[in-house]
């Protein structure tokens, strides 16, 4: 979620733009989800359910406004307010645009795109545009064939569903392109490459109601948390990603060009071009980007990259040849104003430290890992465009260090203990918010309670509880006015662990407004 301020009265009125990532199937139909089952065995969805699933993904534009009683309110009204959704066409651009490998039957050029979902966190950039960040797709898609599977990298590597169906809500029963299975008889292979149209950053103005979304090619596909501008004063630019999920990355893009604020068409297609990157956290807070480009290093055909599009399209089988740093869950990336100094949030990984990919080191150092950590660096010489970094743990989230639990649970926070670090975003005076995410059921966060949102001091290391959520939620996405005097939260899916007693009340996620009182800053 992000505030976009209009400039005649930035702190009173604004665009609110908010992700949708995901459904609750439970919630979302009067009776729950359709499944049949036809004589053949197969589990089928209802074309209608999968509509209403796939407009209830992707990105919203809410025009919000302080009225003259001081109460916000949405302008119902507003040319701006729209849906970006899984059923909206949006185009590729970038250097894998209209390569093979986003070819498909219904899109012979591989250039158009109907949608985009699993949209979790996000980013902005300078120009006023707003970052959706395409994370856990390979889950709604499908591929049957086991040995194309194995041998196909983009689906294997980043673990398209194998099996009869796919892992979440069975689209591909009712919308064809979610099957990901070759049809050799089908141009392109059928719909086979349709997943590898999905995981990029999409572009999106939320100022032109009338504008087509973009998926830059150029900052490459992932399981996507977020992408974090920094801007030095001179305009040169990078942007952080977390590739979520356990044992994989952080990446940063730096784009070919500087950021020219007043030439507005000269930003236009920043992203378009400019180099991928992939971290390496080494011993003694020593930490080095790696370029992903083909030709370099390993990047060759003879290790699958047979151009700039396949290294793109698979950069995380090229963060592997590489020898990036296999990192706890990395997700969300704050950028401190002033410094640029640099954090990420590492949610938890039980598999550190249990499987050979995944070793303990400087950056990752508890096995298991059930609680995460915050690591931070400022890049040499304060410049995003750098290719070296100085790295160190701002904390191990945790129980309390005198609590009785195994070693392994203990953190170091300075304050209030929580665990499983998500969401992290700093305000405009420089305090770290941070969003926790974790089973508030299960018996290792038994002590922690339920999700909550912190405030943290990064020059001292205090961390301040500030609000707790439902039982069974998350609390994500946060966004304030730049004075800082109204701040937005998003509680997700509350309740779904915990269904109400009464068998009637459906928990519904919401978006939630906090001022202070007497009208002050929020976490003074």
């Amino acid at each position: 979620m992000h505030y976009f301020p209009f400039p005649d009265d930035p702190n009173g009125h604004g665009l609110l733009v908010i992700n949708h990532e995901k459904v609750e199937t439970e919630y979302l139909h009067p009776n729950g989800p359709t499944v049949r089952q036809d004589a053949d065995g197969r589990r089928r969805r209802p074309v209608r359910e999968v509509k209403k699933e796939l407009a209830a993904h992707g990105v919203s534009v809410i025009e919000v406004r302080r009225d003259d009683d001081g109460e916000w309110r949405r302008v119902m009204d507003s040319r701006y307010n729209r849906r970006i959704s899984a059923l909206t066409p949006m185009v590729l651009r970038g250097p894998a645009a209209g390569t093979p490998g986003l070819r498909t039957a219904s899109d012979p050029d591989g250039r158009t795109v109907i949608g985009t979902f699993a949209n979790c966190a996000l980013g902005y950039t300078p120009w006023g545009t707003y970052l959706a960040c395409e994370e856990n797709w390979p889950n709604y898609f499908v591929n049957r064939d086991a040995a194309d599977h194995a041998g196909r990298a983009s689906h294997a590597r980043y673990r398209v569903s194998q099996g009869e169906v796919s892992n979440y809500y069975l689209w591909e029963t009712a919308e064809p392109r979610f099957d990901a299975t070759p049809d050799p008889a089908a141009p392109h292979g059928g719909h086979v490459n349709e997943p590898n149209r999905f995981g990029w950053v999409v572009e999106i103005d939320p100022f032109d109601p009338d504008g087509t979304p973009v998926k830059r090619t150029a900052m490459g596909r992932l399981v996507r948390e977020c992408s974090t501008p920094s801007v030095a004063p001179d305009g040169r630019l990078a942007f952080y990603f977390g590739d979520d999920t356990r044992g994989e990355y952080v990446y940063k893009f730096v784009p070919a060009g500087r950021y020219r604020p007043d030439d507005p068409a000269a930003n236009r297609h920043l992203l378009d071009e400019g180099t991928l990157y992939v971290g390496v956290f080494g011993d003694g807070g020593k930490g080095e980007w790696r370029p992903l480009v083909h030709g370099q290093g390993p990047l060759t055909a003879e290790n699958g990259f047979h151009d700039q599009a396949d290294v793109l399209i698979n950069a995380r089988g090229a963060a592997d040849l590489v020898g990036a740093t296999t990192m706890d869950r990395p997700e969300w990336v704050a950028v401190k104003p002033g410094n640029r100094e640099v954090y990420v949030s590492l949610t938890n990984n039980h598999k550190r430290g249990q499987v050979a990919d995944q070793p303990v080191n400087g950056a990752n150092p508890r096995s298991p890992n059930l609680h995460g950590q915050i690591l931070r660096w400022r890049e040499r010489d304060d410049d995003p465009a750098a290719t070296r970094f100085q790295w160190e743990l701002f904390l191990l989230a945790g129980y309390d260090r005198d609590a009785d639990v195994p070693d392994a649970q203990k953190g170091t926070i300075d304050g209030d203990v929580f665990s499983s670090p998500d969401g992290l975003w700093f305000d405009p005076d420089g305090r770290l918010w941070i969003e926790t995410d974790y089973d508030d059921a299960g018996p290792d966060h038994a002590a922690m309670g339920t999700n909550q949102l912190l405030c943290a001091d990064p020059d001292t290391g205090e961390v301040k509880r500030f609000l707790v959520g439902p039982r069974g939620c998350e609390i994500t996405g946060i966004t304030g006015t730049p004075d800082g005097r109204a701040l937005w939260i998003n509680v997700q899916h509350p309740g779904i662990s915990f269904p109400a007693g009464d068998g009637k009340t459906r928990p519904r996620s919401a978006t939630v407004l906090i001022e202070k009182n007497d009208g002050g800053v929020i976490g003074t």
